[in-house]
Parts: structure tokens; sequence; C-alpha cells
């Protein structure tokens, strides 16, 4: 469906470009000054798990920011329920070893994706995650869609997802120096237990976190009562930190974080079962581990100039599909740091400094009968950047935000074929106030995001990149408006991204195909908030293309995916003097017809479906440790597949369905 709301922006060739940045950068280092410190802001941005109480007044009018324990609130099993209530942001499959991102319909892949600060290189599988993670795990998300500043890393095309796990300082008591948990979580539709239990303190300035979760269940069942093909549960995670803090507020921080599923899933892991082709069983055991090591400096009473920090950190992910006929092994890593510092101005702050990041996509195929057939497939990309933003306001009325980047890169493809490429970045992004209750907001970026790994499940070795490999390009744009008016809140946003010479190689057609995508939509919102309580409604339209077509979901492989208009509901409200909370969400994702199957046909309508879910959580008044839930998900027990999910366009693929009515308990205590 074409969005009525079209936003067009362009930019010039590498003239234009390099007088962007190089205006960018003189302008942004000519502010550092010795200046009292302020708190950073951001413009266009969305937070899960920040809280309103701390809130600084120039967070961005256009940002979308929840309360202290919405992660709490909202208790995430998986992607999917973590961004329920982001119209804007959509989770496809109902199996977390398939899930896949997409940020205003441009699939996380185009995003800078970090976990702790750590780059995330998870392009593995078509089939399987990109981004394999357990909500249980963070404390905060934070999502720049679109237009985002130049320390959100390198190849943020589409914009940057930064996932922030625990510490022990989350979880402390006030006044505690060690403290802990248990909480144990059963849900009826596949019978599946979860537990969870973590051990942390501080002692001395040093810290100590450790966290571990295992969850396992049968089989889960649709709305219809059928069973959903591979949708056993079989999830082990943690999460270990360790810090020392000395009295100065030099910080020295090690984590590690891990997530695997091992477990029978359809043999496409994002697909229910294709018809016809050839003959396959409906199963096969996929082993997917993502694990991720970061060590970071900083300094926790920062001077106005000088506020430090350093990271070093390594990222790894393992997929293990081992058949009785072919065995498939392979891996993604990305080790990667940065060295930044943070200089406080008396109406902002800049950030500038220097970052790297080496990754490689690892394969190795064995067919058993034939060892003619065995191959290994290898490419790497090594990068370098530096960059500056600045995060100004300018008046009691004005905030901005610009910043910008070079890149440096070096490609090496299976064959050992290399090449250097390099490129400028830069975003420009505001808001003014135009009275007491009305903000407007607008930005734009151009991003240049070098030439990205192939996916390692069709490197092929032969691979001879005849004709060169492009490097990606993007523009991004959006204009906004939002009102508070007494305990109500509106807001609208139109946004674009148009990208270029994005890499799409196929194991038989090449190294090196491209294909241009653009995505245009616009979102509404409307909150209401009590003073125990809350109310949101969102709204979105989004329309993506690919080489100026329709686009679907095949051919959007690690591109995009039909979205269309999705409405989101939720409110919550907690009795207080009672200590319960109760509250509801919901999603209406409305019926699309314009689709296609990918060779140019029209495609079959996505169905639309409506979704609601329910929650009580309970802490005795005499008994703050310990807490009940009960939730019900999927009240009406529709049957249903989630719009983002792979393969609805078409009469052969039968698509994955999400779980039917599901009750869950929990019990938390802690000590």
């Amino acid at each position: 469906m074409q969005s009525s709301h079209q936003i067009r922006v362009s930019f010039g060739g590498f003239r234009m470009k390099s007088v962007f940045l190089l205006a960018s950068t003189v302008s942004v280092l000519s502010l550092i000054s010795a200046a009292e410190a302020q708190d950073v802001f951001e413009l266009n941005r969305i937070v899960i798990g920040m809280g309103q109480a701390g809130k600084d007044k120039n967070a961005g009018e256009n940002s979308v920011d929840v309360a202290d324990e919405d992660l709490v609130r909202i208790n995430p099993t998986d992607l999917k329920d973590l961004f329920a209530s982001e119209p804007t942001i959509a989770v496809g499959s109902s199996l977390p070893i398939s899930q896949k991102l997409y940020v205003n319909g441009v699939e996380e892949t185009n995003l800078s994706v970090t976990i702790d600060g750590s780059r995330q290189n998870n392009k593995i599988f078509h089939h399987s995650a990109t981004t394999l993670i357990d909500p249980s795990l963070l404390k905060a998300v934070s999502i720049e869609p679109g237009v985002a500043p130049a320390d959100a890393g390198p190849g943020a095309l589409a914009g940057a997802v930064q996932y922030e796990t625990k510490d022990a300082r989350d979880l402390l008591e006030e006044g505690k120096s060690f403290g802990g948990y248990t909480m144990n979580e059963y849900s009826t539709n596949g019978g599946v237990f979860a537990t969870s239990n973590a051990l942390y303190g501080l002692v001395d300035g040093f810290e100590y976190l450790g966290f571990v979760k295992y969850a396992k269940g049968g089989l889960q069942e649709d709305g219809d009562g059928n069973t959903i093909t591979g949708s056993g549960t079989q999830i082990l995670s943690g999460l270990g930190k360790f810090a020392f803090e000395s009295q100065d507020g030099h910080r020295l921080e090690f984590s590690y974080e891990r997530v695997g599923d091992d477990e029978a899933r359809p043999y496409r892991a994002n697909v229910g079962q294709i018809l016809g082709g050839r003959p396959l069983p409906l199963t096969r055991n996929y082993d997917m581990t993502r694990q991720n090591f970061a060590v970071t400096y900083t300094n926790e009473a920062p001077t106005g100039l000088w506020d430090p920090t350093i990271q070093l950190a390594y990222s790894v992910t393992n997929l293990d599909i081992l058949e009785t006929t072919q065995t498939s092994v392979a891996k993604t890593d990305s080790l990667n740091g940065k060295i930044e510092n943070r200089f406080a101005l008396d109406n902002g702050s800049v950030t500038a400094g220097v970052d790297f990041f080496s990754d490689t996509g690892d394969m190795d195929y064995r067919l058993l009968s034939n060892a003619a057939s065995n191959y290994t497939a290898v490419e790497k990309i090594a990068n370098v950047g530096a960059y500056a933003q600045a995060r100004l306001e300018l008046t009691e009325q004005f905030r901005t935000s610009f910043g910008g980047r070079a890149d440096f890169q070096r490609f090496t493809g299976v064959n050992g074929y290399s090449t250097n490429v390099e490129g400028l970045s830069g975003n420009l992004s505001a808001e003014y106030d135009l009275t007491e209750f009305l903000t407007a907001s607008a930005g734009a970026s151009h991003v240049f995001g070098g030439v990205p790994l192939a996916e390692n499940f069709i490197a092929n070795p032969a691979w001879t990149y005849s004709t060169g490999v492009e490097s990606v390009t993007a523009n991004n744009v959006y204009a906004g408006l939002s009102a508070r008016m007494g305990d109500f809140d509106l807001s609208g946003k139109v946004f674009k991204t148009a990208i270029k010479n994005a890499r799409t190689p196929t194991w038989a057609g090449g190294g090196g195909l491209t294909k241009d995508m653009d995505s245009t939509g616009f979102e509404l919102g409307l909150g209401y908030t009590w003073a125990s309580g809350f109310a949101r409604l969102g709204y979105a339209d989004i329309d993506t293309k690919i080489d100026g077509l329709t686009s679907d979901s095949y051919t959007g492989n690690y591109l995009t995916t039909p979205i269309g208009q999705i409405f989101t509901l939720e409110a919550a409200h907690t009795f207080v003097d009672q200590g319960l909370t109760i509250g509801a969400s919901g999603q209406i994702v409305l019926k699309e017809t314009d689709t296609s199957d990918s060779a140019g046909g029209r495609g079959q309508p996505l169905p639309g479906y409506e979704v609601f879910n329910a929650y009580a959580e309970y802490t005795p008044l005499q008994y703050k440790n310990m807490t009940f839930r009960a939730s019900v998900d999927n009240i009406f027990d529709q049957t249903y597949t989630a719009r983002a999910t792979y393969g609805q366009e078409f009469a052969t693929v039968i698509p994955l369905r999400e779980a039917g009515r599901n009750v869950k308990f929990s019990l938390k205590l802690k000590f």
C-alpha cells in the first residue's frame, strides 16, 4: 500500500558529502570549551526501560519514553513481547530462533546493533534470527530509527539499536551490599517452565553479578488447537559482570553475556512448511549460541572536558545444523572497540572518538555421502572510523544534534579478492518549541555503510567478484509534531529511508548483486497519564519497495518485509494501597492487499488480525520481596501469523502461526 505521506531527500556526490562532514566536524570541534556538565539528550529516540522521573528536559520531544518499571511490567520472553507496543517496530516469527526485527520497515542488519556497546555481526542464515537475545537480561533498549548520531557506530544505515544489560547497581536495594532473586514461571501453552536466578553485590568498590535462566517446554498450539511445528522451548541464557570503581570515579567493567537455543525447529526455521519441491523432513535441530564479551573503562565522576569511554569487545554467533546426510557449521564474529570522550558544554555536549571492527563470516559445509561436495567459505571486513557528534540546547526553545563520521574499510572475499573503500556520513536533527505545549522536530542523514558481509549459508567459494562489490549508502529523513496538554500527549511523524546498493548476493548469482530499497511511512500516537497509570494508542502505516516495486519477504531477505497498517494499545494502573498493578495491551493489524509474489505478480493478501493480552501483578505490602504475576496472552485465542513473519504472500508457503491463548504464572522472591 502506498502511503499518502512521502518525503523526498537527496544528497549530492562525494564533494557535497565531504563539505557536509567537514562543516559538521569543524562546527563540533569549535564548540569544545571548558564549562559545567549537562546531561546528554537525544532526538528521534525510542527508549524502553528508562524512566520519566529522571528525564532530562532535553530528552527530545520526538522520543518515546516509558516508566522505570517498563521491562518489569512487560515481562517479555522474546523480542515480540519487548516491542509489542511500538507500532513502527515489527518482529517476525513466533520462535525466538528465527525472529527478525524491523524498524520503520527496515530489517535490523541495516542498523547498527550493539549489546553493552559491543557491535553485533549476526547475518548468519536467512531462516534464523539475526540477534538472538533474552530480554530477561536487559536493563534498557534504545532505538534511533532512521536518523542516528555518528557515535552510534558504523553501518547505521537505517538507525541504531542499543541493548544494555543489567548490572549490580541496578538490582541492589538502597542501603544493601548484597542481594539476589529467584523467579519461576509456568506457561500453559506448551507446558513451558522457566527459572531465573541471580546473585549480586557491592563491596569496597567491587561489584559482581551472576544471572542464569533456563526454559524448557513442549510444542505449542495455535488458536485452532493445531500444533506449531518446531515450537518447543530449550533456551539457556546467562550474564556475568565484574567491575571495580575507585573513589575518584575510575570504573573498569568486565561483562559476559550468552544466549543459547538448541531444539528441533521447522526445517526452515522461519517457515511452517513449504509445499512442493524436494521432499524434506518437517524439522531439524538448530543449535545457535550467541556470546558477547566486553571490557569497558569509564569515569563516573567526570570533569567538564574529561568524560572518556574506552572499550574492547568481542561478539560471536555460532549456528550448527547437524543432519543425518549433511552438516552446516557457521560462525560470525566481531572484534571491535572504541576510544571516545564526551566534552561537556554549558549548553550540551560534544562526543568525539575513533572506533574499529574486524568482522568475519565463516561457513563449513560437509555432505556426508560425497566429500567432493564439502567446502569452506570465509569473508572478512576490517573498518576504522573517526566521528564527532554535538548535542546542544541553543535556546530555551531550540535543541539540535549534528555530527559526522569517516570510515575506512577493507573487504576480503572468499577467494582472496580484496578492495578498500571509504566514505563519509553526516546527520542533523533539531526540535523547536513552537508554543509551551507544541514542539516541531525534523532530521536528515546520509550514511556510508561500506561492503557488508554475505550471509554464511549462501557464501559460495566459487565467487569471483568479477563485477566488483559496491558500497551501500542510505539517506534518511523525518519530520514530526508533538503536543502535551496537561495529562494528554499527541504526536505524529513522517519518515523515509532510502538504501542504495544494498548487497544481496546469491549462491548461484554471485557475490556482487545489489538492490535498492525504500521505506516510507508515518506514525501517530495518543497518550493519557494519571497519577498511578497510563493509556496509550499508537498507529503506523509503512510502505516498503525494492527496486521501485512492492516488496515481498523473499526478495526482502535482510532488507525489508511488507508491514502496512498497525494499531497498538496499552494501559496499566497501579492500586498503590493494595500493591496491585493491572494492565492490558493489544495489536490491531489491518489487511494488506498490495503484495508481490517476488516475480512481478500480485501476491496473496496478508490477513488482518486482532490480539489482546492482560496481566495482574501483586506485591504484598507486608512482603515486598515477593511478587506474584498472572497473565493471559492472546485472550480470545486468535489464529494468526504476525505481520512481519516470512512467506504470507506465497501460495506455496504455510507460514508460522503465533501461539493461541497462553496463561502464565510467575513467582519472584528477592533477598
